[in-house]
């Protein structure tokens, strides 16, 4: 006796890919991502210093996500090798975020409607403007099934976003420096989504802080840690904490980053405040 085949209708395996896609992210920790008036800052949760959830892809172009470690890992490297394809076979400023989000749309559609099980993932994908106007800068935020959303000044992902996007909501405004808008962030990501707990603060050492700023000249992303990042979360004047723009030189001192040691050797301090061309090579 033949056995009948099993059947599920269209709409209940969507659902319950779904339903399996959205319990998987939940389970992440948040992720920030803000603008303020130097460029566009990320801001997460992550308690590990080898497996990063911002990265950078591009020039002016971010990277952010939530969910399964190894599944937006693949997605971070296929989005590096579509931009540097795209920008040797044309031109750098041919490399856009809304075309990577476009990209990356239809490999997550694709996933979910064909493969076995869809990404647990959620990503941000994030473009610094040369100037200061909010309308310049541009985030995209991508779910699970390919859905894209055109994000205005701020985004949470992750199990928190919601109770993270309200207070957001509440305590952002254009123009905010980066001492500011991190101080309006990190409380947020430790405040207890259940209200069944207390909530918890965050360290520099739970934190993954970069940012987009568009004062460099071509690479803009760059990690923000230590005695800096401290300080910035830490300082009584939010509006005081301006970070230095200057362009790191390697072996040289990294205001921002707090990366390299002070130069003491006056000949090559001199070198240092030489001005960079687009020929020197530039530091991320």
């Amino acid at each position: 006796m033949s056995q009948m085949p099993f059947y599920v209708s269209p709409e209940q395996l969507m659902k319950d890919r779904a339903d399996y896609a959205r319990k998987g992210i939940s389970r992440g920790r948040s992720v920030v991502v803000v603008g303020y008036d130097g460029g566009i800052a990320f801001v997460a949760e992550n308690h590990s210093r080898a497996l990063h959830k911002v990265s950078e892809i591009y020039d002016r172009i971010g990277f952010a996500a939530v969910g399964k470690y190894n599944e937006f890992e693949n997605l971070r490297v296929a989005g590096v090798r579509y931009a540097d394809l795209r920008g040797y076979s044309y031109d750098r400023s041919d490399v856009t975020a809304r075309g990577l989000a476009n990209a990356y749309a239809q490999t997550l559609g694709t996933v979910f409607t064909q493969e076995s099980k869809p990404y647990e993932v959620e990503i941000v994908v994030a473009e610094v403007g040369a100037d200061a106007d909010a309308d310049a800068d541009q985030i995209y935020r991508l779910t699970y099934d390919g859905s894209v959303a055109d994000e205005h000044g701020f985004v949470a992902m992750g199990g928190a976003a919601e109770g993270i996007s309200t207070g957001l909501a509440e305590g952002w405004s254009p123009g905010m420096s980066l001492a500011e808008v991190l101080q309006l962030a990190v409380p947020l990501l430790g405040r207890d989504a259940t209200g069944e707990g207390a909530d918890r603060t965050l360290t520099d050492a739970q934190l993954e802080v970069a940012v987009l700023d568009r004062h460099r000249p071509r690479r803009t992303f760059r990690r923000v840690s230590g005695s800096l990042l401290r300080a910035l979360l830490n300082t009584d004047d939010p509006t005081s904490a301006v970070p230095s723009a200057d362009e790191p030189v390697p072996g040289h001192h990294d205001e921002l980053t707090g990366e390299g040691t002070a130069t003491t050797n006056p000949q090559t301090q001199r070198e240092h405040e030489q001005p960079a061309t687009d020929t020197d090579p530039q530091g991320s």
